[in-house]
């Protein structure tokens, strides 16, 4: 893709409601300022990183020695608090309330000052040097999610926040039966903080390969409308291209209910994710 395609699918993107971020006017301001070949070779950065969002690359933000070190310490921890509490309420758990678990089960351990001071680094980190691009709808590292808001959608261990989420939910529940799922809906900051950081565990510490994958805390649309479907009996599957050949999504398609967070070449620096359905509140 040359910068003359890059750029009008930029403008394609707009014009379907994807949101203009400081990415994309960073790229226009390139195509004023740089050399083509500068460009083309910035442009084909960004689609390599998009086509191999699972492998890293060469300018990754990588955690190393000590902070790799406390990066573990607090996933091992958070995951101590998903076990106490259950699956489905720590869903709702906010930082407060997992410092105060920590505190009064021995089984979990209490956050050190070097964990609590490393998860408000992250939480305040700039997401667009890990080259995440999108919105930040929850500010507050503190933020709690009241559990009168938000309906716990049975058999599924998961919740929807009440009001237009919650319709819409019903909307595709009633034209698709029991053949729709939900795989993941609310998630309170503590939940993100355990799906981002697992995610860049796994792969030495890399946080730019994790934010490729799974928007970093704070950044995440499941704090405060969004929520994820899949097909019945498809298991993992379901959060995998490999979704879009599912009766499920070719339904939800035809009825107009998949208005996606994260489309087909996106410019927010995450991968393609069919099953994320987008809430406009």
């Amino acid at each position: 893709m040359n910068r003359r395609s890059f750029l009008r699918h930029i403008c394609i993107a707009s014009a379907v409601a994807i949101p203009c971020n400081a990415f994309a006017a960073e790229l226009i301001e390139m195509d004023l300022q740089e050399e083509h070949g500068q460009f083309d070779l910035h442009v084909k950065d960004y689609i390599s990183k998009m086509s191999h969002f699972d492998s890293a690359h060469p300018d990754d933000i990588v955690l190393k020695d000590e902070e790799l070190e406390t990066l573990k310490g607090c996933t091992t921890r958070i995951t101590r608090v998903m076990r106490t509490v259950g699956y489905g309420n720590f869903n709702l758990v906010s930082v407060d309330q997992a410092f105060t678990i920590g505190k009064q089960y021995s089984r979990v351990g209490e956050f050190s000052d070097k964990e609590k001071a490393f998860l408000e680094k992250i939480f305040y980190y700039d997401a667009s040097v890990l080259g995440f691009y999108g919105d930040k709808p929850i500010t507050a590292f503190t933020q709690t999610i009241k559990r009168k808001n938000v309906i716990k959608i049975r058999n599924s261990g998961h919740y929807v926040f009440r009001g237009h989420p919650f319709e819409v939910w019903k909307e595709i529940k009633s034209a698709l039966s029991s053949d729709v799922i939900l795989t993941s809906g609310v998630r309170g900051v503590v939940k993100q903080f355990h799906l981002f950081l697992m995610k860049a565990s796994s792969n030495g510490g890399n946080l730019s390969l994790a934010s490729r994958s799974l928007a970093p805390p704070g950044y995440s649309f499941h704090g405060i409308s969004d929520f994820d479907v899949g097909q019945r009996k498809y298991g993992k599957s379901n959060f995998t291209s490999r979704f879009t050949e599912t009766p499920v999504f070719s339904k939800l398609s035809k009825l107009g209910y998949l208005t996606l967070r994260y489309p087909r070449e996106n410019l927010l620096g995450v991968r393609y994710e069919p099953w994320h359905v987008k809430v406009n509140l």
